[in-house]
């Protein structure tokens, strides 16, 4: 196989992706926007990683925060265009992982 260099883009794309529990965080919030709260419970992350990644897809466009002036505050955060455009993606390696994956592999 010839020498090919990898694109920068695809890196870049990959580079966002391959942060832990990232994938996951945009799986659940295909679901639609959703408070903190729950997406920590759903995907079982802690709270701290949570607010890294969800800053870190704001800052790369993927996720939008929506602050509502009531009281108490209520934060919600849902997927930019650029965030539903990742649905067929990981669709796909939803679909890979069901045929391919199998208990053994999930340690």
């Amino acid at each position: 196989m010839a020498d090919k260099a990898i694109c920068p883009k695809f890196e870049s794309a990959l580079n966002i992706l391959n942060k832990r529990w990232t994938g996951l965080i945009i799986f659940q919030l295909l679901e639609g926007a959703q408070r903190f709260t729950t997406i920590e419970s759903a995907i079982g992350i802690s709270g701290r990683v949570l607010s890294e990644r969800l800053k870190d897809l704001e800052k790369e466009g993927i996720v939008i925060r929506h602050v509502y002036n009531e009281t108490p505050v209520r934060i919600e955060y849902d997927l930019t265009e650029k965030g539903h455009a990742l649905k067929p993606v990981l669709e796909s390696i939803q679909t890979w992982a069901d045929g391919w994956m199998n208990n053994q592999s999930l340690v």
